[in-house]
């Protein structure tokens, strides 16, 4: 009897896993999409292979925009897109009528009307020259409405080592995470290592909006949310390529898109040490002439989204001479603040302290810029170099040593 329940079980395991295979060798046998054999191909023009196997995984997702709209899912945008803005006058002015604002806005999304606002664009220099386009408010709460049911969905496809925008991630979390590759590849300081610190040239002025929506069409079925999709995407100076800078969608949209080439990079080419924070990723390996191919295989494969490597920060370097990431100058044993963002700093304090004494900023807004600064400069070996700063404070500001300023 044993034996004979042995033999069924067997049975039944055999004919489950030829299901299986079956299953497999149908979704991965369509020529067209580069695909045959069972097997994932690599190089056909316009194909984005590696989430093919996301398909596979993910359960297509359809009857999420009556969610989208609910008012509970509305209100919790709001919250969201509110944090830290509370005394904001647009905020101030839509909480005021939040019920009837929310309601109003869940009627057009519900019956298609809604159409978002032509972006306002201003440009910053810090020191480099970023062109921002920023939604009004009442856009932004349907930003973060649509991402709060498209990231429960996305969130478990993106890779482990993908850390802009994510709970649990951050740049600390990537900062920690390099430092505990370096050792990995190092044998803590051993052998050579080599970093190949990569920068995707204009990225979000390069991304492609229609490639994008196949990418979500892949698991995505319903078709009021790629609706709605499309038109927070079109709704930028070209209707073709690029995401404006700065709203919440186009950060999450960017993960979407790169997670791509992070399927690429980890599932291809088997790259182990890598870890991506937006467009700056970092590959380390041992060996130098295994990272120049890595390099000149992802360039390839960029093709298939319409991007391509930032010439003049796509290189290898090893590690004992430092690699910038991130903000910081990153050594094996320590890191440091990148002058550029020293120098900023510096500039920052003298435009403070004119508006200061001009009267038209108070003490509070002084100490948060400075404090936003200081805590960014912590993660550095930067002790004496803060202690420095911080007399300089104390001098121009007047402040007392007493006030809590994070050095």
């Amino acid at each position: 009897m044993v034996k004979l329940l042995r033999r069924l079980y067997r049975n039944r395991n055999d004919d489950l896993n030829a299901r299986n295979d079956n299953l497999l060798n149908s979704k991965f046998s369509i020529k067209e999409n580069g695909i045959s054999n069972g097997r994932i191909a690599y190089g056909t023009a316009r194909t984005f292979i590696y989430n093919e196997v996301i398909t596979l995984k993910m359960k297509s997702s359809s009857n999420l925009y009556p969610k989208l709209c609910s008012y509970n899912n509305l209100l919790k945008a709001f919250k969201k897109a509110s944090k830290g803005k509370s005394f904001m006058p647009y905020v101030v002015e839509f909480r005021e009528n939040l019920n009837l604002n929310l309601l109003s806005l869940k009627t057009e999304l519900e019956t298609l009307t809604y159409k978002p606002t032509k972006l306002k664009k201003f440009v910053i220099r810090d020191p480099k020259t970023r062109v921002i386009r920023k939604s009004i408010f009442k856009d932004r709460v349907v930003h973060h409405a649509i991402v709060n049911i498209l990231e429960p969905i996305y969130e478990k496809t993106f890779i482990e080592d993908s850390y802009a925008n994510r709970k649990t991630k951050g740049t600390l979390a990537a900062i920690k995470r390099f430092d505990k590759f370096k050792r990995k590849v190092s044998k803590n300081n051993k052998i050579k290592c080599f970093v190949f610190k990569a920068d995707i040239k204009k990225f979000f002025d390069s991304v492609d909006q229609d490639t994008l929506l196949k990418i979500f069409r892949r698991n995505i079925k319903d078709k009021k949310l790629l609706w709605l999709i499309k038109q927070i995407l079109k709704n930028f100076h070209n209707k073709e390529k690029g995401m404006p800078l700065g709203n919440m969608t186009s950060q999450f949209f960017a993960n979407v898109y790169l997670n791509e080439l992070d399927y690429f990079v980890k599932h291809k080419i088997k790259a182990k040490y890598y870890l991506r924070y937006v467009d700056d990723f970092v590959i380390l390996h041992g060996n130098k002439s295994v990272l120049e191919k890595y390099k000149v295989k992802i360039k390839k494969y960029l093709k298939n989204l319409d991007l391509e490597l930032h010439p003049n920060k796509s290189k290898i370097f090893p590690n004992y001479k430092g690699i910038n990431f991130l903000g910081y100058k990153m050594f094996y044993y320590h890191r440091l603040i990148i002058r550029r963002n020293l120098n900023q700093f510096k500039r920052k304090l003298i435009t403070l302290e004119k508006d200061y004494n001009e009267g038209s900023i108070n003490f509070e807004k002084v100490l948060n810029s400075i404090d936003g600064w200081m805590a960014y400069a912590i993660w550095a070996n930067s002790y004496k170099l803060r202690k420095k700063l911080m007399k300089e404070i104390y001098s121009k500001f007047s402040i007392s040593s007493k006030k809590q300023i994070r050095n």
